[in-house]
Formats: C-alpha cells, sequence, structure tokens
C-alpha cells in the first residue's frame, strides 16, 4: 500500500508540473517537467539547511524506489516499445548501415575515448592543480560505457518536436533505440572486471574475445530475434482477431511477457522491444483496419506519461547525491570529454567506412548534438558496483545528463533550423 501512496504522489506531482509547464514555461514537455522537479530539489535542498524534515520525508520517498530496477527493469521496456512502434521499418532500412554502425563501433569508439581521456585528466591533470580525484582506468572505462550510448527516450522525446530529415531523425532515433544493446553487454564486461579487486589494483583485463562475442550475440541478437518473433505473433493477432481492445491487450502482453521472457533466455530485454515495436509498427501501418489508430494512440498516451514519470526521477534524483558540488571539476571535464568522444566516434567511421550517402558538417553537428544523454546512463551508473569511486561516477554522470537534457536538448531546435 505505500508503495501505491507513493507511486500515487509522483503521478499528481508529474500532472502537477505537467500544467505549470504547459501554462507557463512552455519548454518541451519532459524538459519542462524535470526543471521544475530540479527546482523543487533544491528548495528542498536549501530548506534542509534550516530544518532537515522536508528534506529528509522527500528525499525517503524517493528512495523507496530503485531507479535502476524500475527504469531498467519495466519503464525502458514500455518506452522503447512506444518509440519503436511509431519508426517507419522501410526507412530505417534505407539508413541501416550508419544505424549499425554508429550503434556498435561508435559506441566501442567513444567508451574507450572517454575512459582513457576521464583516466588521464584524473590521475595526471587534477594532481597538477591539486585537485585529488584519481579514478582507477577500469572505472573511467565502465563511466566511459555507461555515458557513450544516447538515451532513446530523450532522444525520441526531442526529436518529436523538431523539425528535421526524414533520413537524419531515422538515423538519431535508429541509433539511439540500437546502442543500448551494444553499451550494456560493455558496461556488464567492465562492471565484472571492477568488481574483481585483482583488476583494479593490477590494471591487468584478462578479456577473451570468444568470451564478448558469445555475451553480445545473445544479449543483443539474441533480445532482436526474440522481439522479432513476438512482433510476428502479435501482427498475426491483430490481422486474426480485428477488434482494437484485443490488439491493445496483446501489445502489453509482447512488452511485459516479452520482458519476462528475455530474462529467463538471458537476452537484452529492451532490444526485444525494440524489434517487437518495429514489426508490430509496421504491421499496423499496412493494415487496413481501424484498430491501428486506437493502438497507436494508446501507445502515445503511454510514451507520454511514463516519459513525464522518468523526467520527474530524473529531476529528484538530485536529492540522493550526496556532495554534488565536490564533484563540479570532474563533471565539468566530463562533459568536455563527451561531447569530444561523441563527435570523433561519428567521424571515425564516415571517414573509414564508404556510406553510399555523404555526410555533410550539418548532418555530424546534429548527430553530436542530438546524442543526448539521459535515464538509461544514470539507471547504469547507479548498478555499478559498492567502491570508493561510485559516487564520483554517479555525480559525474548527473552533471552530463543534466548537461545534455537542458543545454542540448533546448537547443538542438534552434541547430536544426540553422542547418
Amino acid at each position: 500500500m505505500e508503495l501505491y501512496y507513493s507511486f500515487s504522489i509522483l503521478i499528481v506531482l508529474a500532472a502537477i508540473f505537467s500544467y505549470i509547464n504547459v501554462r507557463f514555461l512552455k519548454f518541451p514537455s519532459t524538459i519542462g517537467i524535470m526543471v521544475i522537479a530540479l527546482v523543487m530539489s533544491i528548495i528542498l535542498v536549501l530548506l534542509g539547511n534550516l530544518t532537515s524534515k522536508p528534506l529528509n520525508d522527500f528525499a525517503s520517498l524517493i528512495k523507496e524506489f530503485d531507479f535502476t530496477e524500475i527504469l531498467m527493469g519495466s519503464m525502458l521496456n514500455f518506452l522503447l516499445f512506444a518509440g519503436a512502434i511509431h519508426i517507419n521499418l522501410s526507412d530505417l532500412k534505407e539508413q541501416r548501415i550508419p544505424v549499425i554502425v554508429f550503434a556498435t563501433i561508435g559506441v566501442i569508439i567513444s567508451t574507450i575515448f572517454v575512459g582513457v581521456s576521464l583516466y588521464y585528466i584524473t590521475n595526471y591533470f587534477f594532481p597538477l592543480v591539486n585537485i585529488h580525484l584519481a579514478i582507477p582506468l577500469i572505472y573511467c572505462l565502465l563511466f566511459g560505457a555507461l555515458i557513450s550510448p544516447t538515451d532513446p527516450i530523450a532522444v525520441l522525446s526531442i526529436l518529436n518536436q523538431v523539425k528535421v530529415s526524414k533520413s537524419l531523425e531515422t538515423k538519431i532515433a535508429g541509433e539511439s533505440l540500437l546502442n543500448d544493446g551494444v553499451a550494456v553487454v560493455l558496461f556488464a564486461i567492465l562492471a565484472n572486471l571492477a568488481a574483481n579487486p585483482v583488476v583494479v589494483e593490477t590494471g591487468h583485463m584478462d578479456l577473451s574475445f570468444s568470451h564478448i562475442f558469445d555475451l553480445f550475440v545473445k544479449e543483443a541478437i539474441g533480445g532482436l530475434i526474440l522481439g522479432g518473433a513476438l512482433g510476428y505473433l502479435a501482427a498475426y493477432g491483430f490481422k486474426t482477431s480485428r477488434d482494437y481492445k484485443v490488439s491493445v491487450l496483446i501489445t502489453l502482453a509482447v512488452v511485459m511477457g516479452g520482458y519476462l521472457i528475455a530474462s529467463y533466455l538471458h537476452t537484452s530485454a529492451p532490444l526485444a522491444m525494440v524489434g517487437a515495436g518495429l514489426i508490430i509498427g509496421e504491421a499496423k501501418r499496412k493494415s487496413v483496419s481501424s484498430e491501428k489508430n486506437y493502438v497507436g494512440n494508446f501507445w502515445e498516451l503511454i510514451d507520454e506519461v511514463m516519459n513525464a514519470i522518468l523526467f520527474l526521477f530524473m529531476g529528484f534524483e538530485l536529492l540522493l547525491i550526496q556532495d554534488l558540488l565536490n564533484y563540479w571539476s570532474i563533471g565539468l571535464s566530463a562533459i568536455i570529454i563527451v561531447l569530444i568522444a561523441r563527435y570523433v566516434s561519428i567521424k571515425i567511421p564516415i571517414l573509414i567506412i564508404p556510406f553510399k550517402e555523404k555526410f555533410n558538417k550539418g548532418t555530424v553537428a546534429m548527430l553530436v548534438w542530438g546524442g543526448l544523454r539521459g535515464g538509461v546512463s544514470i539507471a547504469l551508473a547507479l548498478s555499478i558496483p559498492e567502491s570508493n569511486y561510485k559516487e564520483a561516477i554517479i555525480a559525474t554522470t548527473y552533471v552530463v545528463v543534466l548537461f545534455s537534457i537542458l543545454v542540448q536538448g533546448m537547443t538542438v531546435g534552434k541547430l536544426a533550423k540553422k542547418i
């Protein structure tokens, strides 16, 4: 019952904040909700300096929710399915090569660039300016893995309100939907290494290619195959039932039941939802029956509600990070590193791989600046094994995500107009 009350409070706050944003701020909905939640968090922190009760009461409410479990275990599946169902599969096929390259090679390049750069800055540059925040290489690479994938939820919510070319929109959206699988595999490998004290102390990492390849195939490819199978099964159900209520229930069964199956098979549930959403979305577009509109409208509503709750969460996560100001130096450094890494991870594949479509400066700029980070990065950071470096990584992740959503998210529309 306490969980019901807590969730009810979040829904009420999301509704109030959404109204305030639409009525007065007029920001993009997700950004507006997050801004208001951030302001409220800051007010609670200031009140906490006078009396700890308001801060402690609300912080304890937020702590009741396991953000990592809520996002990675449930909300992400709904949001990815809702995003994928609205992407045209034929458009994605046309852009499949750049999407796959950026979602795989790009993430690997970014992870290595961010990890190595952060390691040298914290271990060699910071001591020169009397800042002592040295972080081992394995944890720097771990941060690189969790911060490199663009967040599909943040990206899709912004793209809905930014007018860009169809091909560019497909590249950005498609990459953000697929790169989570690669990032999760890299993160899982590095997290296991970080949990091994021998690796942390000696710096020696014994990485077997066959083990990594098997893990990637099972996690990423297996997830997409499962999603495709569920998608075709659901499409058959649509075609034979021809009832919008049954169709909506089938999509809910795909998301919720698909997560259980993916967990049992140890494959990527997020990628399974992407695969299922793409297949179902294509079947919905080809259908001539009226239930396709009901299914689309239902998932638009689900998308809007869960996005509101997610960005509300992200705003209130400030309450759970102690001494955030102590990490301003590494946070600002990470913002610069991540942006450069994003550019490098886009530019190197463009120079090496002969894509059919040429990428001009405007397209590269949009791919770099439109690659937003969001709740997925925060959830992964919170799931890092306990260590002396976890708090620094969480705080750094939060700073990068805030910059990404508030600064990049608020200006990507202006950049699109200039291009």
